[in-house]
């Protein structure tokens, strides 16, 4: 499970974060998670408590925000909303070129005291 990992490195993203502007507690973490990018938002907060065990984020809130899938289209010149990386374009079926949106995972926030 490849969540396990990059539930990994949220949590330093934490530390590392809590060292630097000298925070003692995380109360919520906010993750963007593209819809395009392979991550499973349930695997993730399925890993959360488990990973921030002794961190300042341990018992935060996690809030993953889902990012959809953009793509351009080649063939009819459009940018559009697409849920796999093999759709074809909703608006003239031809195959989108470049994936414009929803391949990210970033940490987005943290509610700190």
């Amino acid at each position: 499970m490849h969540e396990m990992t990059l539930m990994g490195e949220v949590r330093e993203i934490v530390v590392q974060a809590a060292k630097q502007h000298k925070f003692t507690r995380v109360k919520r973490v906010v993750l963007e998670i593209g819809q395009l990018s392979g991550v499973q938002a349930e695997a993730m907060r399925f890993c959360f408590d488990v990973v921030m065990e002794d961190t300042p984020a341990a018992g935060a809130k996690l809030e993953i925000e889902e990012i959809p899938g953009r793509a351009w289209c080649n063939r009819c010149g459009k940018e559009v909303e697409i849920t796999s990386r093999v759709e074809p374009c909703p608006e003239c079926m031809g195959m989108p070129g470049k994936i414009v949106q929803g391949m990210e995972m970033r940490v987005k926030g943290l509610e700190v005291e």
